[in-house]
């Protein structure tokens, strides 16, 4: 066999090797800048949040924070708040995402396939208007509504049936219909270009077979659209772990801590009790949360239709 000449000149050695090694040089030259600001913005600061929460820092009282090993997860799963809020933060994912934002965002979705042109664009407007508003401004809207002389109170007087303090007597539950009605819209967004992309003549032949609009629709529709509705729940998943804004604004984690979620529960201990260490800690521990909800979601998206 004949070998590829090699030449060595004085700028160096040329060869196939050599000009392989400057072409992946120059094509992934250009990705150097943004690789640099991923590592000084996203990697160093992760690091930086990893070192702290295995030391005892405080934001007052204290000159040097001192490493303490593993005593903050020790101490977290050892703290019955810790252990309520990893339970209403199960609920709160539980109620308005997996079942709320998921299967009202499919069933508008197909309804509205259905629809006139002014009843989709009339709903498309009202639920993406929900979706776009900042976090906040959306929180105080539904505290509003939830209050005890707010909307929904006033509605259920009009109609002569009992009110109550919803905020107080039923607040995770409160606080979970909020962020169903502020982001639904991704769900409905995903489903409508999926359900648009399902072959006509698919559901036309399930009908003339004879299959009626359950079976078509857990027969034909949802296996077709499964990838869909897997990327759809772990996006909608991770989004609402990480819900705070919402919370915060409606009840601040009360009354006492019946609606504290992990991320209130850490802000809460990070900020205003100034254990950065430990509020540190349950940041990470969030962290793995969500990474076990994005493990099981690919899991299941890596398996064909």
């Amino acid at each position: 066999m004949r070998r590829a000449a090699t030449t060595t000149t004085a700028y160096g050695t040329t060869g196939p090797g050599a000009r392989s090694r400057r072409t992946a040089l120059l094509r992934w030259s250009p990705l150097a800048p943004a690789t640099l600001l991923l590592l000084l913005f996203l990697a160093g600061p992760i690091g930086y949040c990893v070192y702290i929460a295995f030391t005892d820092m405080q934001l007052t009282g204290q000159e040097s924070a001192s490493s303490v090993g593993l005593d903050n997860f020790r101490h977290a799963f050892g703290d019955p708040a810790f252990l309520n809020a990893v339970v209403l933060t199960l609920v709160f994912t539980l109620i308005s995402s997996i079942l709320g934002q998921n299967t009202l965002g499919l069933a508008l979705a197909a309804l509205m396939q259905r629809a006139s042109r002014a009843v989709r664009t009339l709903t498309g407007a009202v639920v993406i208007t929900a979706w776009v508003l900042p976090e906040i401004v959306a929180g105080f809207l539904l505290y509003t509504f939830f209050e005890r002389r707010g909307t929904l109170n006033a509605i259920l007087d009009w109609l002569h049936l009992p009110s109550q303090n919803w905020l107080f007597t039923l607040p995770i539950l409160a606080v979970s219909f909020a962020n169903v009605w502020r982001g639904t819209a991704f769900s409905m967004l995903i489903y409508s270009a999926a359900l648009s992309g399902i072959p006509q003549e698919v559901t036309e032949s399930a009908e003339v077979d004879g299959a009626n609009g359950r079976q078509r629709l857990w027969h034909v529709t949802l296996p077709m659209i499964r990838r869909s509705i897997g990327t759809n729940l772990m996006l909608n998943t991770l989004q609402t772990l990480s819900v705070f804004g919402l919370i915060w604004a409606m009840t601040r984690g009360g009354p006492g801590s019946r609606s504290q979620t992990l991320p209130v529960f850490m802000y809460d201990q990070a900020f205003l009790k100034s254990l950065i260490g430990y509020g540190t800690a349950v940041a990470l521990l969030l962290l793995v949360v969500g990474a076990l909800f994005s493990v099981v979601y690919l899991r299941l998206l890596r398996e064909e239709v």
